[in-house]
């Protein structure tokens, strides 16, 4: 584990419909409700990803109930930032949205270029392999982070 473990953690990416929710996913598997874990995108104008929801269920990971929702919609609903430890963020713009958000009170941000398969392949096979690896990529991030699960 690089760093003590938070409380309270938001994950960030573009949409809240790839990335972002697959790791919101995964920590609450892998911690139960040791860590108080949320996600959000800089927009929400899509739907969870069926990627996504296809990929994390071949985990046991269930994400077909998530709701997208956008830093805005969060604040609206009194979900506020300086609440939480630590914001990870998983793509550039979403790391330059969460440091805008964060500039007035001390907040740790980190960010994690994880690959946004959206786009990537050709079938149905290539594109779920694209999202694998993102996956797979964000799983060995949040281990590294985070430690071995303690919930599964």
């Amino acid at each position: 584990m690089s760093a003590e473990r938070p409380q309270s953690v938001l994950f960030c990416c573009d949409h809240n419909a790839v990335r972002s929710p697959m790791a919101e996913g995964m920590m609450k598997k892998f911690y139960g409700t040791d860590i108080y874990v949320q996600s959000a995108g800089v927009k929400n104008d899509l739907d969870i990803d069926g990627f996504s929801v296809a990929v994390c269920a071949e985990m046991d990971v269930e994400l077909t109930r998530h709701r997208t929702r956008s830093f805005e919609e969060m604040q609206e609903w009194g979900d506020d930032l300086s609440g939480f430890d630590l914001v990870v963020a998983l793509s550039p713009a979403s790391q330059r949205q969460a440091l805008e958000l964060t500039r007035y009170f001390h907040l740790d941000v980190e960010y994690w270029p994880i690959l946004d398969p959206t786009g990537l392949g050709e079938g149905r096979e290539e594109k779920l392999n694209s999202y694998r690896q993102a996956r797979d990529q964000i799983k060995g991030r949040i281990e590294q982070r985070f430690g071995p699960p303690t919930a599964e």
